[in-house]
């Protein structure tokens, strides 16, 4: 029962709606002992003949007034109890996103999707029913059995109650030992659900590359291992479920042997009356479901138990980065200066980044390249603080990158990262996500600085067409300019673009690159690339390797730096790019 007292913050807030239902509950409770009661009086009245039309009428214009008002309570009572449950899910779903959206990069990075997705609809499912089905079957079987009990104990025999109630001890420790098994079983269930649910998000999101090596058999293979997976667990949670009803009956099975053998003597003997042991038959009757209902709840109760602490156990988990107190509100501009002395992944013993020193003015463009894995997403990361420095510091207009609130600091910055995502909605809203309230000229004029307008109006929609799912009916050169008009919207105080032109020919890349260079020139601007030419016009360029600086520099310095990796890289990639050309032209003629 432990889950309720883990809920009690819940039932505190929802105390009205709580205590009311669970009044109107018992209410009908009680007002259900009345129609055996009745029976009763009426068994007796036919045994000696006394039996008038009156009386007839009296007792079932009682029995009907009864019947309408525990419809009327019923429906209210399930109003209040279950949508107090109702609400509670919505509040735990509302704080698991909030709390998704809080959490950096390194909380994705080791928690899977599938899994938080399990986290949000079978977990909160199932404490749903704690707060709700679990709050009725015990106020239930606790109310009405215990209505039930002093009834049969106060009016008819004390005596035949207590032999009927000699086998309730072994129900209670039957279910006591099923609802441990069920708690284990349920959790390892939960788990087993989460990891399909995991396979199901990473195949379809995959699927392409799935058909494209013909692997979608080992797919369905190992889809298919983890269902049977899932059923077993499933099942084997069904069989502890399986028990509690048999159980049950089983002992209420005896408690009805009990009650009329020696029910019958005590008619025999005078103690009771035909009537009062049909009346007492009939209460052991209202006795099976509050005995039913108590196994329920040990069902309810573990599996909301063990999804609780699911729950609870990622809802506690730290956030990595947060506002410092007194963290300035104000969205920074101005120069950067940076002075990175150590940056550390978590497990890691080598830097991601080290000795990393630079200056820009107000409106300058850093270029950042290097070889895959020398640091360059991490460095731009900094700025977003979605990673922390360890050592050292970023110092962004007058204050410190930590000095800022996290909200104040992304205001001034728009990020174009590698994977570029787009909604499953149109084309203007994928632009505008930044500002909603953005007009339609506005995102005309991003669009254009994008080189992305023209390829827009040609669709079929134009700017109204839906793209579908991580804009999977667009090109990669489509989404990811499109990516890159989203945030030249936001006309940002920081740019950065993180080998966001990868997917663009040479002419495209230059014309955007030319209007960033124009529309930004009181704006600074991060970029990151492979392909030298997308950063050759930067007031600076660092060459990274390994976490280190290894050149820095403008074009022309680095240029001049003989043997340097700068301009190896460039003066290989310009031969590339003279070849592919020609090699186009040769082909034309055909």
């Amino acid at each position: 029962m432990k889950v309720f007292l883990d809920l009690w913050w819940y039932f505190k807030k929802e105390r009205k709606q709580y205590g009311t239902g669970i009044f109107l509950l018992v209410l009908v409770s009680f007002l259900s002992l009345l129609p055996p009661y009745v029976v009763g009086v009426f068994v007796d009245h036919i045994l000696e003949e006394t039996l008038t039309q009156e009386i007839i009428w009296y007792w079932t214009g009682i029995l009907f007034i009864l019947a309408v008002l525990i419809y009327i309570l019923r429906f209210l009572w399930r109003l209040l109890i279950f949508g107090s449950a109702i609400r509670l899910a919505r509040l735990l779903r509302n704080r698991l996103y909030e709390h998704f959206t809080k959490m950096s990069s390194s909380f994705y990075n080791k928690r899977r999707t599938g899994d938080l997705m399990a986290h949000s609809t079978n977990d909160i499912r199932a404490i749903e029913q704690t707060a709700g089905v679990g709050v009725l079957t015990l106020v239930d079987s606790l109310t009405m059995g215990g209505f039930v009990i002093l009834t049969m104990a106060i009016t008819i025999s004390w005596e035949l109650t207590l032999i009927s109630l000699i086998p309730m001890p072994f129900m209670a420790l039957m279910t006591s030992y099923y609802g441990t098994l069920l708690h284990k079983r349920f959790g390892k269930a939960q788990e087993a659900f989460s990891s399909l649910n995991d396979k199901v998000q990473e195949s379809v999101s995959g699927v392409r590359i799935t058909k494209t090596f013909g692997h979608e058999n080992l797919e369905i293979e190992s889809f298919r291992d983890k269902s049977e997976d899932v059923v077993k667990k499933n099942i084997s949670v069904a069989k502890v479920d399986a028990l509690f009803d048999p159980t049950i009956s089983f002992i209420v099975g005896i408690s009805y042997f009990l009650s009329i053998y020696f029910g019958a003597q005590y008619v025999v003997a005078g103690t009771i009356t035909i009537g009062e042991l049909t009346s007492f038959t009939i209460y052991l009757g209202l006795l099976i479901w509050p005995m039913l209902a108590f196994g329920w709840l040990f069902n309810i109760v573990e599996r909301g138990r063990a999804s609780y602490g699911r729950v609870e156990k990622l809802l506690k988990e730290p956030q990595a980065i947060t506002d410092k107190d007194g963290a300035v509100s104000i969205p920074p501009e101005g120069d950067v200066k940076a002075h990175i002395q150590s940056v550390y992944y978590d497990n890691s013993q080598d830097p991601a980044l080290q000795n990393i020193l630079f200056s820009l003015k107000k409106g300058q463009t850093l270029g950042v390249v290097g070889k895959t894995g020398s640091g360059k997403t991490t460095l731009v990361k900094l700025f977003l603080r979605e990673v922390e420095i360890n050592r050292g510091e970023i110092l962004f207009g007058k204050h410190s990158l930590s000095e800022y609130t996290l909200d104040a600091l992304r205001k001034s910055i728009a990020y174009v990262p590698q994977d570029h995502f787009l909604f499953s909605a149109t084309i203007a809203d994928n632009i505008a996500f930044g500002d909603p309230d953005a007009s339609f000229s506005s995102l005309i004029k991003a669009s254009r600085l994008a080189s992305v307008h023209e390829d827009i109006i040609q669709l079929h929609k134009g700017y109204e067409t839906v793209v579908g799912e991580r804009g999977v009916t667009l090109s990669g050169g489509q989404k990811q300019r499109i990516s890159i008009a989203r945030a030249l919207l936001l006309d940002p105080e920081m740019l950065i673009l993180d080998d966001s032109l990868s997917a663009v020919d040479a002419q495209t890349e230059e014309n955007i690159l030319y209007a960033l260079r124009k529309e930004r020139r009181n704006k600074t601007t991060i970029i990151t690339a492979h392909r030298l030419s997308a950063i050759k016009h930067s007031d600076l360029i660092l060459v990274l390797d390994e976490g280190k600086i290894l050149e820095k520099g403008s074009h022309e310095d680095l240029m001049k730096q003989k043997n340097g990796w700068y301009k190896r890289m460039y003066e290989q990639q310009q031969l590339e790019s003279l070849v592919n050309r020609g090699g186009r032209q040769d082909e034309a003629p055909r």
